[in-house]
């Protein structure tokens, strides 16, 4: 009998473990705030989504997260066809960018690059102050995820493999950032969710949000006009941890049969 398929990563990886606790939706929210301060990259997707329009956002939303699922917990075929559909929509869109006066494509590296060291940072960034993971994990997690970066067509060759190389990109790219009138009307959008959603919804979307931005660097909410203060990051690691520490003592949220299944292989791999 065959080894199964667990796709890009599987039950002992810290990727699966990190993805499986509840207190990432506040990374999730981090990524997205911070991926916005981009500005090339924030108006491509503001000219090409549908995250902008009240009544689609809430769908376009969840097809997001559901991708993110395929990706992390999916077969090598789902997470091959999941990305090959994200790969043929994005060669197809094209962006105008302002700044420059040039027409841009979605898929250039560079913004995929962006875009996939914001999620990357933002997830590790929540999972070690939350209590998830310690700095030698902290380093494995984004090693492996640059697995996740060649699906979506990055060179692995060009993609951080550390927290030491997420910290130096990040030097690279911070002249390049501010927030443009896109990225403001969006983040407008996270603390203040609007359309179709349940009104329940709205309302952890809002808190997450708002816990988002806490998380951000300081850098990074300097850009977005709050206060840098050493105190806030305190603030927020503290709530993380007490998130975590909370959530451990819940019953699991239901959950997809893929995602049931890899809380039972993680279990398992660290009872064994």
């Amino acid at each position: 009998m065959g080894q199964p398929d667990h796709g890009l990563f599987g039950p002992r990886s810290i990727t699966w473990r990190v993805h499986l606790e509840p207190v990432m939706w506040v990374a999730g929210m981090r990524a997205l705030l911070l991926q916005s301060l981009h500005p090339r990259v924030m108006r491509g997707t503001y000219q090409n989504s549908a995250l902008f329009d009240p009544k689609k956002a809430w769908p376009r939303f969840q097809r997001t997260v559901e991708f993110v699922g395929t990706r992390t917990f999916g077969t090598t075929a789902d997470v091959e066809a999941a990305a090959a559909r994200v790969r043929g929509l994005h060669s197809r869109l094209r962006g105008y960018d302002p700044d420059t006066g040039r027409e841009f494509r979605i898929d250039e590296p560079a913004g995929l690059l962006w875009v996939h060291c914001g999620e990357i940072d933002s997830y590790v960034d929540v999972a070690r102050r939350a209590g998830i993971v310690d700095d030698t994990e902290a380093d494995a997690y984004v090693a492996e995820s640059v697995r996740a970066a060649a699906v979506i067509g990055l060179d692995p060759a060009d993609v951080p493999a550390s927290g030491t190389g997420l910290r130096a990109y990040f030097d690279d790219v911070r002249p390049e950032l501010y927030v443009c009138d896109e990225a403001r009307r969006a983040a407008v959008n996270l603390l203040v969710p609007r359309g179709p959603a349940p009104a329940q919804a709205k309302l952890l979307i809002s808190a997450i949000s708002t816990l988002g931005f806490m998380t951000l660097p300081r850098w990074a909410r300097r850009l977005y006009g709050l206060p840098g203060l050493p105190t806030t990051d305190l603030g927020a690691s503290l709530t993380l941890r007490a998130l975590h520490g909370a959530t451990d003592l819940l019953p699991d949220v239901p959950a997809p049969p893929e995602i049931e299944e890899a809380r039972r292989l993680v279990r398992a791999a660290a009872d064994g």
